[in-house]
């Protein structure tokens, strides 16, 4: 934008200088190790997949509509997801922007999506007969994206977990032998078999230690297995990073950046993570919004989805993913390598990110009008432009009405297209001068 076109007065040329900030913004401490990769790779994709799949209800169904386990177990004998291709799911994932995947290699039924020799409630003995983690894992491998492995510590199957009827708990069940310090080595021996048989793992995701049973031992196994594995804090101890789930955790919501470790987690569907036929899909803006608030914030992000029963990925989740996909494609530079820089503005209803002289404005939150104030900010950008279609964004540095008491002039992003792009997030690129300070 040409400079003449802007409003100066006095007050504004006196205000001619970025603001300086005591202190950075805080960053959740780095590992230091093998375990950094989760730093640059930041945005992957969570796969919720098993028997559910089959009714294609809810991944909790066993436990939803109270099916015995008699009946559940003969699911098992319909498990052939014959046409899993473990290369389109990587295909989707690469096209939505998506660095690393996370699979349910167990969830709370207690199937297992591995050869484990611990039970033979697993998927060898099926019609399908393959090692569904094997195939995932060497896919992965192949194609150099890390893979994470989600496991519940709740199991509605296994005798010895001391089933009592308590959340995501079955009641007891004819057989049962509770008996927590057994299933405790069954738990062992199988997470062994994950971090021993499928090369390089790169994450354990606990679920549901309903116990809340406190072994520093087990993370230490796996670490030791598996050094450059990051593990979350729904185990058996503390872990790595914190799992804020379907944004209903808002105690961070007014957080410029997280100063712990997170990885928030998400799904495409409203009702379920498992596949559901009747699904209540969330729209474009709500999701994008949650990603953008994320990873604006140096925090990492897992979008999930639930396979079918023939092991690909509902129309509709792909359509969902490769739609944030274009999105992400647009936007990334603001969110890959960048660093939160919120508090460079007083305006809340934005996040900052930064990239030396290069500022982006996010509008993750419903615009209120079609400017966006960034007091108090008061240098002008050689350019500005939009992200989202690489169009130029007009601005002016000029003394807005509602800033009359201050009588200084701030920087104001204007005319950008809120109403004709009302389902997306905005993303404004600012290129500042070679020594921009803010």
């Amino acid at each position: 934008m040409n400079r003449r076109a802007f409003c100066l007065t006095a007050a504004a040329a006196a205000a001619w200088s970025a603001p300086q900030p005591a202190t950075g913004p805080k960053l959740a401490p780095r590992f230091g190790d093998g375990r950094d990769w989760w730093f640059q790779k930041r945005f992957g994709m969570f796969v919720h997949w098993g028997l559910y799949a089959i009714h294609g209800y809810h991944e909790q169904e066993q436990w939803r509509l109270r099916v015995p386990r008699s009946e559940y177990v003969k699911l098992q004998q319909q498990w052939n997801p014959v046409k899993f291709d473990p290369n389109a799911w990587l295909d989707l994932a690469a096209q939505t922007g998506m660095k690393y995947v996370c699979l349910t290699t167990k969830h709370h039924d207690g199937f297992c999506l591995w050869d484990t020799k611990q039970t033979s409630y697993n998927t060898m003995n099926t019609p399908y007969g393959k090692d569904i983690v094997r195939l995932l894992a060497d896919a992965c491998h192949r194609r150099g994206v890390p893979l994470c492995l989600y496991y519940s510590i709740a199991d509605w199957h296994q005798p010895n977990y001391p089933n009592q009827g308590r959340s995501h708990e079955l009641p007891p069940q004819p057989g049962d032998q509770p008996d927590l310090a057994r299933y405790l080595e069954y738990l062992k021996a199988q997470v062994r078999e994950l971090c021993t048989n499928y090369g390089e793992i790169n994450g354990i995701w606990w679920d549901m230690n309903v116990d809340k049973h406190v072994d520093p031992s087990i993370n230490q196994m796996v670490r030791q297995l598996q050094p450059k594995a990051v593990i979350n804090n729904r185990g058996f101890d503390p872990g790595d990073f914190g799992t804020p789930e379907r944004d209903t955790d808002t105690s961070g919501e007014a957080a410029l950046t997280f100063d712990q470790r997170t990885e928030a987690c998400q799904s495409v569907g409203s009702e379920s993570w498992g596949y559901r036929k009747d699904e209540d899909y969330y729209d474009d803006r709500h999701l994008l919004r949650s990603i953008d608030k994320y990873l604006a914030r140096d925090a990492n992000y897992l979008l999930n989805v639930g396979p079918k029963p023939d092991g690909t990925i509902p129309a509709e989740s792909a359509a969902i993913l490769q739609r944030i996909g274009k999105w992400y494609g647009a936007v990334k530079e603001s969110l890959e390598g960048a660093t939160p820089a919120s508090q460079l503005t007083a305006n809340r209803n934005i996040l900052l990110t930064r990239k030396g002289n290069v500022v982006y404005v996010h509008l993750h939150r419903d615009p209120l009008a079609e400017s966006v104030k960034l007091k108090p900010l008061a240098v002008a950008p050689r350019r500005a432009t939009l992200l989202n279609t690489g169009q130029p964004v007009s601005f002016a540095l000029d003394l807005a009405p509602s800033d009359h008491t201050e009588q200084k002039a701030y920087l104001r992003l204007r005319k950008l297209p809120v109403n004709e792009m009302p389902n997306t997030v905005l993303v404004v690129k600012l290129e500042f001068d070679a020594g921009f300070g803010g």
